[in-house]
C-alpha cells in the first residue's frame, strides 16, 4: 500500500530485486596501450638512461591511473575514486546527473555543487539504473518498454481489425439455399 509519507523508491520485499554494487571503471585492456607506450619509450630511454628515465614514469604513472579511478554506485549512493581523493556522495544528496557530449557525467547536488563522476558515460546509465535500487531511471529499459507496449497494441489493433472485417465479410455472403 502506498502513502504520502511513504519513502522513494518504497521498502524492498520479497519480490523486489536487491540492487547490485556495480564498479564502473575503466577497461583493463587500455594497459596493452600503457605497455605499448613503454616498449616505445625503451629505445629513448637506453640511449641516455640517466636523465631519460623518468621518461619510464609516464606509463607506469598512466597505468595507476587506469587502475585507480572508478565510480562505484551501490544502494546506499556513490562511491568515487580519482587519481588522489576518494569521495563518498549519498543518494538523498544528488539531486540529478548530466551528460555532456565529452567527458564524464556530472552528478548535480542538493547543495548546489556539480561532481565530475569518474568514468560514468550515458552509456552506463543501465549499471547506475541496476545498483540504485530504483532510483535512478533506465533509459534504454524505459524506451524498450514502450516499444514492446506500442508492438503490443498495434498487435491488437491488427487483430480487432481482422476480427471486424470477418464479420462484415460473413454478414454479406448470402445463404445459397434462399435463392
Amino acid at each position: 500500500m502506498s502513502s504520502s509519507s511513504q519513502p522513494v523508491p518504497p521498502n524492498s520485499s520479497s519480490h523486489t530485486a536487491e540492487p547490485i554494487e556495480q564498479s564502473i571503471h575503466i577497461s583493463k585492456l587500455g594497459l596493452l596501450a600503457v605497455g605499448l607506450l613503454a616498449i616505445c619509450l625503451s629505445p629513448v630511454v637506453l640511449t641516455k638512461p640517466v636523465p631519460l628515465l623518468i621518461l619510464l614514469l609516464i606509463p607506469v604513472a598512466v597505468a595507476w591511473w587506469m587502475l585507480r579511478v572508478r565510480t562505484t554506485v551501490t544502494a546506499e549512493g556513490l562511491r568515487l575514486r580519482r587519481m588522489f581523493s576518494t569521495e563518498t556522495i549519498e543518494w538523498s544528496q544528488i539531486k540529478g546527473f548530466r551528460f555532456p557530449k565529452r567527458g564524464w557525467a556530472r552528478a548535480d547536488l542538493t547543495d548546489g555543487r556539480e561532481v565530475s563522476l569518474p568514468v560514468v558515460t550515458f552509456g552506463r546509465l543501465p549499471q547506475i539504473a541496476a545498483a540504485s535500487g530504483g532510483r535512478v531511471t533506465d533509459p534504454y529499459a524505459a524506451a524498450d518498454r514502450a516499444a514492446r507496449e506500442k508492438a503490443a497494441a498495434e498487435r491488437a489493433a491488427a487483430e480487432r481489425a481482422a476480427a471486424e472485417k470477418d464479420e462484415t465479410e460473413s454478414g454479406t455472403e448470402s445463404d445459397p439455399g434462399t435463392k
